[in-house]
């Protein structure tokens, strides 16, 4: 019998007999990934892995020295990985040399870390503004991103398998630039990309670091970096255009025209607006678990009982990785779903100790999106950018401590760019004080989201509304009579007080029937999810015109 890759996806077993027959098992689990033996006899990994050293060669990434006594050495290895279009089809097999960064010691040759990667909300955000005011979108990519930082410290590596230098082949790799997997890596190459942006007149938002803005001669143009991966928003394709060949002449850039992809988005354009989807990721989570055929169901979660620690056998060790990763797959999913927010915050709850039950639990959140494959958040063109929040809790709805969850979601114009369904962190002895701690979780994303606006170039016409469906918590806000009976929630009080006093922010009551985000604190009915699937800007992508 052998074994031979099948398409990266999973292994084929071949028997003596002829007969191919899959490894369920791995397949199941995880894609199998490709081991540097079976690359070295493959033409094409071989290719690219020569491709990879010979950029890394060209940049001066490091220099062969003799091993240095008693310095600690990081270890090297090459990563395989194919790349493919949104429609399933291969784009490229890619091979990369990688640095074991967990080999590294603190305070010796690695210390800050940071990663330029954009918030979400943000992206949100900056697409509501593209697709109100008609701006052109781009979208690049920064080849080898990582190999233009340069490093401060002393950090040696192993000399990359397979590509020894026959001369020196006890010499370890003294590198001058950044490499990937290093701890420091995407810190330096965030250095880098940002000194360049400087030069051209970008500055950092101090709302997102990730996020920076040109706004010189009423021309305006928004650069979001996740990495290597860049989305450019301007006001003329001139200026994106212009941009473009500015950072070509630094960066190999690889030009991927009009927004269509980007980190697993999907980005499809109507007459009215946008729609955010996530049809291939759905596609490709539901195939790692063997749940492609699966039947769907009209609900995320069984609204008749509730999830405890203790409810179900524990899963095994095999199955406990299962369960973490796919539900670490599904909160990657809540980017365009927040339909469901709140039951994967509630599977997030069991990482510890999963059981067969939250296992079920789930399988039926798989099976959710299954039916809803074509569901996306929609973007629409809006000619106001007032800022609307709406906030709810759940009081004591978690039987194994008593906390509350909290839900909040807010809206810019006529489009969501930020939610959130999230356990309190402390039991709350009212509901009054459930609902003011989601109060202010609220109003602190709104001044988030306001001053964001802010640095966009965008003015608010009008103060941010909250809109909260108790009224204890509403007179709250303004009245301090209350003050004697709240003392155990004194830094939420001043801080919604404050905003409030200040002028910054206004908080009506709204009736408990009209509360946008009662899906972000219990388990949703098929009723609640029809009603509330138009508010939240939930769209089959199949129905758009």
């Amino acid at each position: 019998m052998v074994t031979r890759l099948r398409d990266n996806t999973h292994r084929e077993k071949i028997y003596t007999d002829g007969t191919v027959r899959y490894d369920s098992r791995r397949r199941a689990l995880f894609a199998a990934p490709v081991s540097h033996r079976d690359a070295l006899q493959e033409p094409e990994w071989r290719a690219t892995m020569s491709e990879e050293f010979s950029a890394l060669s060209q940049t001066q990434t490091w220099t062969l020295v003799p091993r240095p006594h008693g310095t600690n050495i990081v270890d090297s290895k090459w990563i395989f990985k194919t790349k493919h279009r949104p429609d399933g089809s291969v784009e490229k097999h890619k091979a990369r040399l990688v640095a074991r960064g967990f080999t590294q010691q603190h305070g010796i040759d690695y210390g800050d870390t940071f990663s330029p990667v954009v918030k979400p909300a943000t992206i949100r955000l900056v697409l509501s503004l593209a697709v109100s005011r008609g701006w052109t979108l781009r979208q690049i990519d920064v080849s080898n991103a990582f190999l233009h930082g340069f490093l401060s410290e002393d950090v040696y590596m192993q000399q990359p398998s397979g590509f020894e230098d026959a001369r020196y082949p006890t010499h370890v790799c003294k590198l001058q630039r950044a490499i990937y997997g290093l701890k420091q890596s995407p810190r330096a190459w965030y250095a880098c990309l940002s000194a360049r942006l400087l030069q051209l007149g970008f500055v950092p938002s101090k709302a997102d670091t990730s996020l920076f803005i040109f706004n010189q001669a009423g021309v305006q143009v928004f650069m979001m970096v996740y990495v290597d991966d860049i989305v450019i928003v301007g006001s003329t394709s001139v200026a994106v255009e212009g941009l473009v060949r500015s950072l070509s002449d630094t960066f190999p850039i690889k030009d991927l025209g009009t927004l269509e992809y980007f980190l697993g988005l999907e980005a499809s354009y109507n007459s009215g607006g946008m729609t955010l989807m996530q049809r291939k990721y759905t596609l490709d989570l539901l195939h790692r678990v063997n749940m492609e055929n699966c039947n769907p169901t009209s609900t995320p979660m069984v609204t008749t009982e509730r999830l405890a620690r203790d409810t179900g056998a524990l899963l095994g060790t095999e199955d406990s990785f299962r369960y973490r990763s796919v539900v670490g797959s599904l909160q990657y999913l809540t980017l365009t779903r927040p339909d469901i927010s709140f039951a994967v915050n509630k599977v997030c709850q069991f990482l510890s100790q999963p059981t067969e039950v939250h296992w079920e639990a789930v399988k039926r959140i798989l099976r959710y999106v299954k039916g809803t494959l074509d569901t996306g958040l929609r973007i629409r063109k809006s000619s106001q950018q007032n800022i609307s929040i709406f906030t709810n809790a759940d009081w004591t709805g978690c039987v194994d401590d008593r906390r509350s969850t909290s839900g909040f979601a807010v809206f810019v114009g006529l489009n969501l760019v930020s939610w959130s369904s999230k356990k309190q962190p402390t039991v709350s002895r009212s509901s009054t004080e459930a609902e003011y701690k989601a109060l202010a979780n609220g109003a602190a994303e709104a001044m988030w989201v306001s001053s964001l606006l802010t640095e966009l170039g965008v003015s608010q016409q009008q103060t941010p509304v909250l809109w909260c469906d108790n009224l204890g918590a509403t007179y709250l806000t303004a009245n301090p009579v209350f003050h004697a009976r709240t003392k155990h929630i004194e830094i939420d009080f001043y801080f919604v007080r404050g905003q409030v006093a200040d002028g910054a922010l206004e908080v009506r009551f709204i009736s408990s029937s009209d509360q946008l985000v009662d899906v972000f604190t219990k388990p949703a009915t098929r009723q609640m999810l029809d009603r509330f699937r138009t508010n939240l800007n939930l769209v089959s992508n199949s129905g758009l015109d």
